[in-house]
């Protein structure tokens, strides 16, 4: 049984879904890629993991079923937005799998209240500049011949899934380059505050992501209990894949 709702959240209607409600134990929370829906980010595992956990899936600000807002559109806010719909769903520790700007969220809220994340699963995301330059230039630089860019056949169904739910369907144009600035310019947080999240962490990026395999690596050298896979064969728009990222989560989060 799905339950899909809308909460006054911070000055916004944020929405979200609830799946595998009876399912006992720590709930999973999802995040979504950006300009991403949690459907289109997560349909291909979520069947799975709604079966072993009761599964909260939520659409950030100006995603999916949430519209866009005055508001400025930072991290440090869609983070105070989850830990709110945490507090309304009387939630008071979850598990987070995050998928880029989802993971960039999962670890704000982390960094910001570590006592409510017992494990968290980071998939084609960084840790922004303070870390190194997490992107490869040709992403930053908005190379479109580049291999690591979505193709076609991907911008368009990031388009139609918008349209499809948004309250906004033409807005997509206007929300997106506030999300590509957030990310790409985004500071990341101190050595401090990384060697502060100490419960297991599990980096997941493909061979060929957004994201530098050398950023990645130093992504696990920045927590306490940090674990990494690379996925061969793999765009950063194709991280969330089941044959491979099901089996290493689920076993991850037991």
């Amino acid at each position: 049984m799905t339950q899909g709702a809308y909460t006054e959240i911070n000055g916004i209607a944020l929405y979200y879904e609830i799946h595998g409600a009876d399912n006992p134990g720590t709930p999973l929370i999802l995040l979504h890629g950006g300009a991403y829906t949690f459907h289109l980010s997560f349909d291909a595992v979520l069947p799975a993991l709604s079966t072993d956990h009761r599964v909260i899936g939520i659409e950030l600000q100006g995603h999916g079923h949430t519209a866009d807002s005055d508001r400025p559109f930072t991290l440090q806010q869609c983070a105070e937005d989850v830990l709110a719909l945490m507090d309304h769903l009387d939630i008071g520790e979850a598990d987070f799998f995050g998928f880029s700007i989802g993971g960039l969220t999962a670890t704000e809220v982390a960094v910001r209240a570590p006592e409510r994340v017992r494990r968290l699963v980071l998939a084609a995301s960084h840790f922004g500049r303070t870390r190194g330059v997490g992107y490869y230039s040709d992403i930053t630089d908005v190379k479109l011949d580049s291999p690591r860019m979505p193709t076609e056949e991907q911008g368009n169904a990031m388009i139609a899934a918008y349209a499809e739910v948004a309250p906004n369907p033409d807005g997509f144009f206007d929300f997106v380059p506030k999300a590509q600035s957030e990310v790409h310019e985004f500071e990341g947080w101190s050595p401090e505050q990384l060697a502060g999240l100490t419960m297991p962490v599990l980096i997941i990026i493909g061979d060929t992501d957004f994201v530098r395999l050398e950023h990645a690596v130093e992504m696990k050298e920045s927590v306490p209990d940090g674990q990494l896979a690379i996925l061969p064969g793999t765009k950063h728009l194709e991280v969330i894949r089941p044959d491979l990222v099901l089996p290493m989560v689920s076993a991850f989060l037991a």
